[in-house]
């Protein structure tokens, strides 16, 4: 039911975007919004579903199986959009994109992941399938499980790897540039998501996360906002 769930939210994003591409050439403005709201939407929503697949046996082979092969599925099904603010500071710090431009892809984007999070809860809600059973009655399920000091480090240290990563994939062709994204997003869920959940992207922690943003403001915006936008601008001001 799961996957199913995923598959849909997929084709409807896809219809979406195709729509949005033949009707608004000529608003330029408007289409930028809403195709980055889609695309950010549905990485929110299919994360979302896949964090209550965590506990699924075995572990942690299911959840790093379902993981690679989702950010293989969205670097496929998503060409052109960044769905990270942190990746659109990228072209408004080189000047190929203007400030207003930026700045309303930062706000679809931080609109789809309330979106996601609010039809995420209402799909829950249903308790359509088992892992929906109790995933409202969580509240703030807190991914970090070590200080607040480390779990910066450790999102700004895999903000600066993964975004210099991409700097760096390129030039590679793309069908083969999706699969070493997708494996090294992987890895680094791998490696730190037990401890930070590994998000490195600000509108995909609040999408996930964002009972522990009312209740922990102050801490989790450090982590999981300000940490992965200050490894981008480590990356973009050393090259």
């Amino acid at each position: 039911s799961s996957l199913l769930l995923l598959t849909g939210v997929m084709v409807t994003v896809g219809l979406c975007r195709r729509l949005a591409r033949r009707r608004l050439r000529s608003r330029p403005l408007l289409f930028a919004f809403l195709g980055e709201m889609f695309s950010t939407f549905q990485i929110c929503a299919c994360t979302n579903e896949l964090s209550l697949l965590g506990d699924v046996e075995p572990k942690p082979h299911t959840a790093l199986t379902l993981t690679y092969g989702f950010t293989v599925l969205h670097g496929l099904t998503l060409p052109g959009s960044t769905c990270n603010p942190c990746g659109t500071l990228q072209p408004m710090w080189g000047g190929r994109t203007s400030v207003r431009m930026g700045g309303l892809k930062i706000a679809a984007q931080f609109v789809a992941a309330v979106l996601a999070r609010v039809f995420m809860h209402f799909i829950w809600s249903l308790e359509m399938a088992e892992p929906h059973l109790g995933a409202l009655s969580q509240g703030c399920s807190s991914p970090m499980q070590t200080t607040e000091m480390q779990a910066f480090c450790i999102e700004l240290l895999f903000s600066v790897v993964f975004q210099l990563a991409v700097l760096r994939a390129e030039s590679v062709n793309p069908k083969y540039r999706v699969h070493l994204v997708a494996l090294l997003i992987t890895m680094l869920v791998y490696a730190g998501g037990n401890l930070t959940g590994a998000v490195f992207n600000p509108a995909l922690a609040f999408s996930l996360h964002a009972d522990c943003f009312y209740d922990k403001f102050l801490s989790y915006s450090l982590v999981y906002w300000i940490a992965p936008c200050l490894g981008k601008f480590l990356i973009l001001y050393v090259f």
